[in-house]
This record gives structure tokens, C-alpha cells and sequence, in this order.
């Protein structure tokens, strides 16, 4: 693989590939369901997708890095918020996920279903 940086394809797809927690790899170690990347008919890179029980864990650190702070010391209002990007993003739907995002939150199942349960509502009246 060209190593990163030296060519304009693995420097567009980077930024998306760290945030979903993928991998970049050189296109003759790409796996069947690893995605090759070409340029003018070159393969250039191959991108290893991450398994979903790892993008979660993923989401949250890249949520946790544009709100600057821990994700547990932010107030109610702004958790509300990141449950609501977290359900428009599938995180629910992942085993566990309510509780990971519960712990990482600072705040109880309760609370996350609360605020699950507050969005339904509000898109409900809408």
C-alpha cells in the first residue's frame, strides 16, 4: 500500500476511515469483505471495516472528542443530544448498547431509556 499521506485517494478516505474505527491496508492483504479502493484502475487501498460491536465503542470516543470533555461530564441537555445522534446512528441496535452508552454517559438504563423514550415522543407530535 502507499503509505499514508502519499497518495490523494488514502488522504480523502482517511478522515472516514478513523472515524468508524476501520483499518487501511494494502490492497494485496485485503480479505473478502475488505473494501478495495482504486485510482485510475489502480488499487491503491484496501479498507478493513471495523466488526459492529467495535463501532460503538468508536461513535462514542469520536463524539466524546468534538464535545472536548468526557461524555459523562456534560450536562443533561447536551446527553440528550448524544443519545439522539447515537439512535439516529443505530447504536441501540447493537447488544449492549444501551448499557455502553449508559456507562460511557455517566447516567443509568433508566435514564437513556428516558431519553429515548423523550425523542419517540417529541418526533411523534411533530
Amino acid at each position: 500500500m502507499t503509505a499514508p499521506g502519499s497518495h490523494p485517494l488514502v488522504d480523502a478516505v482517511k478522515p472516514l476511515v478513523d472515524a468508524m474505527g476501520g483499518e487501511m491496508v494494502p490492497p494485496d492483504a485485503a480479505r473478502g469483505d475488505d473494501v478495495v479502493l482504486s485510482w485510475e484502475g489502480e488499487q491503491v487501498v484496501a479498507v478493513r471495516l471495523p466488526h459492529i460491536a467495535d463501532s460503538l465503542d468508536h461513535i462514542l470516543a469520536d463524539l466524546e472528542r468534538r464535545q472536548g470533555r468526557p461524555l459523562a461530564a456534560l450536562d443533561r441537555k447536551e446527553k440528550q443530544t448524544v443519545v439522539r445522534i447515537l439512535e439516529e446512528r443505530g447504536a441501540f441496535s447493537v447488544r449492549h448498547g444501551v448499557e455502553t452508552v449508559a456507562s460511557a454517559l455517566g447516567v443509568s438504563r433508566f435514564t437513556v431509556y428516558n431519553y429515548l423514550n423523550r425523542e419517540n415522543a417529541a418526533k411523534g407530535s411533530e
